[in-house]
């Protein structure tokens, strides 16, 4: 069951520059909590619901997991493969959030009523910075560098209600996508990409933790004659 929490917890996640201000638009995503709670609805009811749900999706995750073999090898891109798309499915009938939707629905929630364009940037370096995200490409210090310009064009702070100043923005965005190489059209591969980063890393640490496991049952004294077995031999539903 330890692993079973690990698989489902653990979650190494990736930076990738989303050029794009929205100005107030709800993003569509899934996020089971939001539901209004029944009025009237007690306080211990209303925890005992939470806890039932949360029961049941974590039954359902491991039903998916109990029926698909996962190899704990994150050198191997075909059991990286496979991990991610055991994840997937295990998101999809758990109705969980995937990386991508989560890191849209925090953007979304921390941003909503910031009036300035500066402020809204400004949000998202204090989220990629606090999740531990990483800027590789440096888009984040060329898009400051495109609002400078635009301000300075302006002669003051950008709101993001001014459509006029919005679209000079989104227009030195669109060149910063264009130096990047980024295409918007390419959105799906960049999400794809990011889930197999994820299951790569989530694989490295499952097989940190079983050898580190492994090691500690070797040094006891009814272990010491046995042979450590190779983690990529292990099969995760044994654990469950």
């Amino acid at each position: 069951m330890a692993y079973a929490s690990r698989i489902l917890s653990k979650s190494k996640q990736l930076y990738t520059v989303q050029a794009n201000l929205p100005k107030g638009n709800v993003i569509p995503v899934r996020h089971f909590a939001a539901k209004e709670s029944p009025k009237g609805l007690k306080g211990d009811e209303m925890l005992k619901g939470i806890f039932l749900e949360v029961k049941k999706k974590f039954e359902t995750a491991l039903g998916v997991i109990r029926q698909e073999k996962i190899t704990i090898d994150a050198d191997d891109p075909a059991a990286v493969q496979q991990y991610a798309k055991v994840m997937k499915t295990v998101r999809e009938k758990a109705e969980l959030f995937s990386e991508s939707e989560r890191i849209k629905y925090t953007i979304e929630t921390r941003t909503q009523g910031i009036p300035d364009a500066r402020t809204y940037l400004l949000t998202l370096k204090e989220i990629r910075v606090k999740r531990g995200l990483t800027d590789e490409l440096g888009a984040e210090a060329m898009m400051f560098d495109a609002l400078d310009k635009v301000e300075n064009e302006l002669k003051k702070p950008l709101m993001r209600n001014d459509n006029q100043g919005m679209s000079k923005l989104m227009a030195e965005f669109d060149k910063i996508n264009k130096k990047l190489g980024i295409n918007k059209n390419d959105l799906p591969k960049y999400e794809e990409k990011l889930e197999l980063s994820i299951a790569k890393a989530q694989l490295e640490e499952l097989k940190k933790e079983a050898v580190e496991a492994m090691e500690t049952q070797a040094k006891k004294e009814e272990f010491k004659d046995e042979q450590m077995v190779d983690v990529k031999s292990l099969d995760i539903r044994n654990f469950l």
